[in-house]
C-alpha cells in the first residue's frame, strides 16, 4: 500500500512540478525562489495526502497562499527601506508611480486574487478554477470582472499620478 502511495506521490510531482514552479516563476520573479514555494506545496500536500480529494487544486492555491506571503514579506522589506531611508533625510517615495500589476494583484483580497491567479497566470479555464475554489462559475466570472474593474481603476489612478 505505501508503495503504491509513493508512486502515485512520485508520479503526481513528475507531471506537476515543472508547471507549478513556473507559474510560481512568473508570480515571484525568481527561480530560486519559485522552487521553494512549489516544493513547500508538494511538501504540504504529502502531509496530507490521504485526505486531499483534488492535489491539483490544492497544490495551485497552497502556491497561491505561499506566493501572497512571498509578496507580504517583500513589501514589509520595502517598507523598511523606505523608513530607513526617510530617516536618512531623504524624500519618501512615491508609492502611487508605481503601477506593477503584481503589486496591485497583491492588494486584491483572497476572493478575488486566488481566480486572477489561477486563471490569468495559471492559465486554467473558469470551470476549473470554479471546481478548485468551489465556487459556481457564473461566481468566479463575476469574481474575475470585479478583479479587472479594480484592476483598471487602480492603474489609471496610477497613471494619472504619474502624468
Amino acid at each position: 500500500m505505501k508503495g503504491s502511495r509513493e508512486k502515485a506521490a512520485s508520479e503526481l510531482f513528475a507531471a506537476l512540478y515543472p508547471r507549478l514552479a513556473g507559474w510560481c516563476r512568473r508570480l515571484v520573479d525568481d527561480d530560486g525562489t519559485a522552487h521553494e514555494i512549489a516544493s513547500e506545496a508538494f511538501t504540504r500536500l504529502w502531509a496530507r495526502w490521504t485526505t486531499v480529494a483534488e492535489p491539483r487544486g490544492f497544490l495551485y492555491v497552497t502556491a497561491a497562499n505561499l506566493v501572497r506571503d512571498h509578496w507580504r514579506k517583500l513589501e514589509r522589506e520595502r517598507r523598511a527601506v523606505r523608513r530607513a531611508t526617510t530617516e536618512a533625510a531623504l524624500g519618501p517615495p512615491n508609492e502611487q508611480s508605481d503601477p506593477s500589476v503584481r503589486l496591485i494583484v497583491q492588494s486584491l483580497p483572497e476572493r478575488l486574487r486566488v481566480p486572477i491567479l489561477l486563471h490569468y497566470y495559471a492559465d486554467m479555464p473558469i470551470r476549473e478554477v470554479s471546481v478548485l475554489t468551489g465556487r459556481k462559475e457564473g461566481t468566479v466570472k463575476a469574481d474575475l470582472h470585479a478583479a479587472r474593474e479594480l484592476l483598471r481603476a487602480h492603474l489609471r489612478r496610477s497613471l494619472d499620478h504619474t502624468l
